[in-house]
């Protein structure tokens, strides 16, 4: 399998459940102004919307979409436990979490990036995504992960993302569950590996 990816976006997340779920795979990075592999190729022939992550699977076979891709590695790899069985309701429950993260934090935490993006919207951002991270805070309370006991592609979809907190001016400090849960991720080894393989190690 190849992943393509951009340092520190969300492809990061599919990046650290492939070494989670202990598959074989090549990183492929993405320079996505050029729209050009590292290999100098067309990324737009690979994944048409131009963005990342792109999972090929087979030749030709391209998967998309961070939560889809995620999910795919978690089925490839079961006795990782990267997300519960399908058609049970945990797995629905994950299921929810990654819709979460995508449209309510993902989403919003993105044209928080753009220099065009005017600032009375990025105020307004900030104020949505403190009441999205405050919904993240009570559903951790004192549990590990975001289901429980257990991390899961969840958990890293989530750690990606409330990790560009402070490159937007987002404060996590009133969030004491959350910034647990992100050293407790952090401190993962296969965590630790991914953003050592990004040039992201601290």
């Amino acid at each position: 399998m190849r992943l393509y990816y951009g340092p520190g976006l969300c492809s990061q997340a599919s990046h650290i459940a492939l070494r989670e779920a202990g598959l074989a795979f090549e990183l492929v990075k993405v320079d996505l102004v050029a729209k050009r592999t590292e290999d100098d190729r067309d990324f737009l022939a690979i994944s048409p919307a131009g963005y990342v992550p792109a999972l090929e699977i087979e030749p030709g076979v391209v998967l998309t979409e961070g939560p889809a891709i995620l999910q795919y590695v978690a089925d490839r790899a079961p006795a990782s436990a990267l997300a519960p069985a399908n058609g049970s309701v945990e797995r629905y429950r994950l299921q929810s979490w990654l819709n979460f993260v995508t449209s309510e934090l993902h989403k919003v935490y993105s044209p928080l990036f753009k220099p065009e993006t005017p600032a009375d919207y990025k105020q307004q951002a900030l104020a949505l995504l403190g009441k999205r991270l405050a919904i993240v805070e009570r559903a951790l309370g004192d549990a590990p992960f975001l289901t429980g006991k257990a991390f899961t592609i969840a958990d890293a979809y989530l750690f990606v993302v409330t990790g560009w907190s402070g490159f937007v001016g987002l404060d996590l400090a009133p969030f004491p569950n959350l910034l647990a849960f992100r050293a407790r991720v952090a401190a993962r080894p296969m965590v630790k590996a991914a953003l050592a393989a990004e040039g992201l190690a601290r």
